[in-house]
């Protein structure tokens, strides 16, 4: 009788996990399909501004109805990286209904490296994640959330723990930030300790805060992702499926200052459900094929 039962199970789990993945393709290609034209902005028209060199790093941040927090985010990246490396700001507004585009017009007329692209109607996080990246134009990509809790002092902390790995390695390798001292309401650190427990389970992505915003990784290895509705929530084990490695760093977290979370706790677990299996789906069908390279080989001799 038990056989019957486990056996019952495993054919029940794999129906789910098809029916599962079949669902999350029809909803990838919609979403995909669905996207709306993304309107750009860059510096205000006035005097000639000297050309800047190529970035090294682009710094992507999406937000959503964060007027207020703008200038004040935008003059804490530039304290952390001026003076380190050639980068560029990337915001996206996810069509949002406060002076958020008006702030971040503003802010780009004065800072000749921010490029602000604002979406025609809101899509959520991901989208407004996969616009920035397709704008950036560094090899090398940070992102951290708009409302101003992820410190962007902890940019240069990231990019240190990078360059400890071997130089290989790090052409997929993701360095998320772990947000071990939370400034959040009770509410939201148990929900995100919930969604991270469900998902490392399911999973098996290794790393302690999947949902922090700061994360370091190759713009090259994140174009290769399937994108979908609420991937920021797996780029870990999206990053682990193509054959990468992912190193989680203590980051600081702060309280925000002003106005009001837009992305709210629906979105770290029970919307996911149907993502969750469908991450799940892909993980079991990912291929990472280790090529070799001829040219790292010895030229073959014939007579």
């Amino acid at each position: 009788m038990g056989w019957y039962v486990i056996s019952g199970w495993k054919k029940n789990t794999s129906a789910a996990l098809v029916a599962a993945g079949i669902l999350f393709i029809v909803r990838t290609m919609a979403a995909s399909n669905a996207q709306p034209t993304s309107q750009s902005a860059g510096p205000a028209a006035g005097p000639e501004r000297p050309e800047l060199p190529a970035p090294e790093l682009s710094v992507v941040v999406p937000v959503l109805n964060e007027a207020g927090n703008i200038a004040p985010l935008i003059g804490e990246i530039r304290a952390a990286l001026d003076g380190r490396m050639a980068y560029q700001i990337v915001y996206v507004d996810d069509g949002s209904g406060d002076g958020t585009a008006r702030e971040l017009l503003e802010a780009a007329g004065q800072c000749p490296f921010l490029k602000v692209v604002r979406h025609n109607r809101r899509l959520g996080q991901s989208a407004a994640l996969i616009t920035g990246l397709k704008a950036a134009l560094a090899p090398l990509v940070a992102t951290l959330d708009g409302d101003g809790q992820n410190d962007p002092a902890d940019i240069v902390k990231l990019l240190a723990r990078r360059l400890e790995a071997p130089a290989p390695d790090r052409e997929k390798l993701m360095i998320a930030g772990h947000r071990a001292n939370r400034k959040d309401t009770w509410g939201k650190r148990a929900s995100s300790v919930l969604a991270n427990r469900v998902r490392g389970a399911v999973l098996g992505d290794r790393t302690p805060d999947t949902g922090c915003g700061l994360k370091l990784f190759p713009r090259a290895a994140f174009m290769e992702m399937p994108h979908f509705d609420h991937m920021h929530r797996f780029l870990p084990a999206l990053m682990i499926r193509s054959g990468g490695r992912v190193v989680s760093v203590v980051v600081n977290h702060r309280p925000r200052r002003r106005g009001r979370s837009n992305y709210g706790m629906w979105d770290r677990l029970w919307v996911g459900i149907v993502d969750l299996f469908g991450v799940m789906w892909l993980l079991r069908r990912a291929c990472a094929p280790l090529v070799d390279n001829p040219d790292d080989r010895p030229d073959d001799k014939h007579d």
